[in-house]
């Protein structure tokens, strides 16, 4: 029954999207035909550039999924403990991998084969009507979210039932273990899909600005930058595809975690369920049901979504995101009662209406810090007085400021949350709690994601306005959908964040009940006092300073090379700036793909590489030293590492978000006529620091949501090999 619900829903979700929503926003008129030139050449842009991205995931994806089943069926000695023989958890590990990493290529690329067949219906709506254009950016980003949380849950649930019915394990708690590389593919595929796309996005963005705007004095989209066509491709690469797998492999991984923490919950409360005729298959596929419910509540949040020609469009997305959320609670209420029982249920609806809260919570926070209208980015805009200098050192300040009021929800999320659970009634369900927790706060994702798709739409939209020089009061709408659009970007790096630290927490549980299912003497403690954990969690730490490194240095690197693209086309072409000749967009698009593609691989070479290293090495050296009592085991280094550096990752991808996201809208703020409005020096100061913050907020930040969840699941599928 509950397999038939969960699968059933996501069935209905891909239909909705398929034969609804799809079909509702390509039926929209397509504007002129200058209009349509302008997004055919973003169209052939961004789906060349993704054609080449995923060939070489594919290569990379393909490697790693040879390597996962040689060490599983000939490296590594079976354990007693293990959920299967060898050679079936070798297969099932590999083929889960695959399927994960399948599936996130999928669900980004289908979000954003929608959004740019979205751009123009937008623009084109914005001619006649604000609620047509608002509704048609929506529904266009929409498609991403449905696809995104649909493909993750039928994934999981697909899988778990396949497992089960070929009769590969003989105690369904194990199932899980046998799955958790669906999360791990998914995640994989996710660190480097964002990292292209940010790094692409970027490098473009900042070739942009700092000629077109700083240097030539041209407006932001003007058809003369010869770099305006590559970073309008750019939004839809980064923000539309990457986010999309970054949001796949956020759910996946974390639907997997929980139904190992609820395996242990039956486990340690077998009699309780038993005699309330509680199945065990309803124990485990309980995350799956609430999330399940919150597809629906997405749905109607979607459609409930109204706006007129006066009204703030941003309004009528938070009327939709509080029907999705109040939707969802009701969802979670359903599925607790149902599937928990009627004695305990009420502690774990709680705690997934602690989650829901939580995420309401990081979007006001986010919303507090970079938006114009509030101090932080003003502090920003009045430093751009005194140069570029003084509005660095504000945006760095306000930015390293943005993670205290987070970390105190993430530290409230959490003890509540555990504490809900541990007194429930049940015993060892503290950490379920905070499973729970996660579960509610990822509830409104396929709602959240079709407010971050709908960000690169309306910026799309509005740079298809401006170069096919529509009359100014069009440009006016897509300038107000697009200020909302910024506001969302930001809005779902806080969500994304957020949510990443909750899963972070539940799938460190996951991989202690996992060392505990392999080592039943070991006692789910990380002891810091030990020298090989302490350096273990040095590396950790150490790790996301230097991913976040070589992100921000490969938009460094393919930033120069376009802005010296752009400005040998303005002194070899004069006739560029007089508007009597076209610029060579291609060349830019070119640029910006070739680096992306070839900066990409390191970093996430480098993250696979320091944990594996880390965890075989001191395996070896516990071994080698006889296993002393005072050693600690590669797997107990891995946790430290583990923990360490999911910390240190949820505070720099805050600071970077926020700081970035800040930077950008005191930009705009200037922009709207403040401190002396466009081309002033306050402005141009403001261009700058905006550059800076650009890599922060859309490259090494949203892939360090990545890296959160990667380190989690990579030593979730590994932790055997630690042992």
């Amino acid at each position: 029954m509950e397999l038939l619900i969960i699968l059933g829903i996501s069935v209905i979700a891909l239909l909705f999207a398929g034969l609804y929503l799809i079909p509702n926003v390509l039926k929209r008129d397509q504007g002129t035909p200058a209009m349509q030139e302008i997004s055919n050449a973003i169209k052939q842009g961004a789906e060349a550039f993704l054609r080449r991205q995923n060939k070489t995931i594919a290569y990379l994806a393909i490697a790693l999924a040879c390597l996962i089943y040689i060490l599983y069926a000939f490296v590594r000695a079976h354990n007693e403990h293990d959920p299967s023989s060898a050679s079936s958890l070798a297969l099932w590990t590999t083929l889960s991998f695959v399927l994960g990493a399948a599936c996130s290529v999928a669900s980004g690329y289908m979000g954003m084969w929608v959004a740019i067949r979205s751009n123009i219906r937008t623009a084109s709506a914005a001619r006649t009507s604000m609620n047509g254009a608002l509704q048609t950016a929506l529904r266009g980003g929409a498609v991403s979210g449905f696809f995104v949380v649909a493909l993750s849950l039928l994934g999981v649930a697909g899988l778990f039932a396949i497992v089960n019915a070929l009769g590969v394990t003989d105690d369904m708690t194990k199932i899980p273990l046998l799955i958790v590389g669906y999360g791990f593919g998914a995640s994989f595929v996710a660190l480097f899909a964002q990292l292209g796309g940010g790094i692409f996005t970027k490098a473009a963005d900042v070739g942009a600005d700092l000629v077109g705007k700083v240097e030539a004095g041209i407006p932001e989209d003007d058809p003369r930058n010869p770099a305006v066509i590559a970073d309008l491709v750019g939004d839809n690469v980064g923000d539309c595809a990457g986010r999309g797998a970054d949001l796949f492999e956020s759910t996946a991984a974390e639907n997997i975690g929980a139904m190992i923490l609820a395996a242990g919950l039956y486990k340690a409360n077998a009699a309780y369920f038993q005699s309330n005729n509680l199945a065990l298959i309803g124990v485990i596929l309980f995350p799956l049901v609430a999330r399940a419910f919150g597809i629906i509540a997405s749905m109607i949040g979607i459609l409930s979504v109204k706006t007129n020609e006066t009204e703030d469009p941003m309004k009528a997305l938070n009327r939709g995101y509080f029907v999705t959320a109040f939707l969802a609670m009701i969802g979670f209420f359903i599925a607790s009662r149902w599937l928990l029982g009627d004695q305990y249920y009420l502690n774990f609806f709680f705690c997934g209406v602690i989650g829901v809260l939580a995420s309401v919570a990081f979007v006001y926070i986010t919303q507090y810090y970079t938006e114009y209208t509030y101090k932080p980015v003003k502090s920003i805009a009045e430093a751009s007085l005194t140069g570029p200098a003084t509005n660095i050192i504000a945006g760095i300040a306000v930015g390293m400021e943005s993670t205290g009021y987070p970390i105190l929800v993430i530290g409230i999320a959490i003890v509540s949350a555990y504490f809900l659970g541990a007194h429930s009634g049940l015993q060892d369900a503290g950490l379920f709690g905070t499973a729970v927790a996660t579960m509610g706060m990822l509830a409104t994702a396929a709602y959240i994601l079709a407010m971050d798709t709908f960000g690169p739409i309306t910026d799309n939209a509005g740079g298809i306005v401006e170069m096919s020089h529509q009359p100014d009061s069009v440009r006016e709408k897509t300038d107000r959908l697009d200020s909302v659009g910024n506001t969302t970007k930001a809005l779902t790096k806080g969500y994304a964040v957020g949510s990443a630290a909750l899963a972070a927490f539940l799938l460190f549980g996951a991989y202690m009940d996992e060392i505990k299912n392999y080592v039943p003497t070991f006692d789910k403690v990380i002891n810091l006092n030990k020298p090989e954990v302490f350096v273990g969690a040095l590396f950790g730490a150490v790790l996301v300073y230097l991913f976040s490194s070589l992100a921000i240095k490969a938009v460094g690197k393919a930033a120069y090379a376009i802005i010296n693209n752009v400005r040998d086309q303005f002194r070899n072409d004069p006739g560029i700036m007089l508007g009597t000749s076209k610029p060579d967009y291609g060349s830019c698009v070119d640029i910006a793909t070739k680096s992306a593609l070839q900066k990409m691989v390191l970093p996430g070479l480098l993250v696979v590489g320091m944990t594996v290293g880390t965890g075989l090495v001191f395996k070896w050296i516990y071994y080698a030293g006889g296993q002393l009592s005072s050693g600690a085991s590669g797997a107990e280094v891995v946790g430290g590492f583990l923990m360490s550096g999911t910390i240190t990752g949820i505070l720099m991808a805050l600071f970077l978000n926020n700081g970035g996201g800040a930077w950008d809208n005191a930009k705009k703020y200037i922009e709207t006529g403040a401190y002396g409005g466009k081309k002033s020096d306050p402005h141009k100061a403001a261009v700058v620091g905006d550059t800076v913050g650009d890599p922060f907020k859309d490259t090494a930040g949203p892939s360090l949501h990545v890296l959160i969840k990667l380190l989690s699941t990579l030593t979730l599928v590994l932790a055997p090999l630690f042992i």
